[in-house]
């Protein structure tokens, strides 16, 4: 069946880095687009990037763009996200997920899930 792996969450402090990882089985990962999402206690999951099948074309929320860089390795079945200049606000769980077609914002446009890593940015 197919899986979604996520890693490299933790605790950081507000202008750090980390970089997670998302591992994929199961699936033809290198015709799926790759996304990252983030769930804020009592908020709902929202869209931060996402990148083309081929990694030709990225994509990310507003308020992200110039901290956070998506990138993928279809040989590895691999999608990471570099987050750099973190916020507390940043504070959330990620979850990466994958689609075939449509959109990339919407939770619902993609076809599965991982089970998210905590990401905590500490003020």
């Amino acid at each position: 069946q197919v899986q979604l792996e996520e890693s490299g969450g933790g605790l950081v402090q507000a202008g750090g880095s980390l970089r997670l990882s998302c591992a994929a089985s199961g699936l033809t990962f290198s015709i799926y687009t790759m996304g990252w999402f983030r769930q804020a206690p009592g908020k709902e999951r929202e869209f931060v990037a996402a990148i083309s099948w081929g990694g030709g074309t990225t994509y990310y929320t507003d308020s992200v763009k110039g901290r956070f860089t998506i990138s993928r390795d279809n040989a590895k079945n691999t999608v990471w996200l570099q987050m750099n200049s973190l916020k507390p606000e940043d504070t959330a769980v990620y979850y990466c997920a994958a689609k075939m077609r449509g959109g990339v914002v919407r939770t619902t446009e993609y076809d599965y899930w991982g089970q998210g890593t905590q990401v905590t940015v500490s003020s």
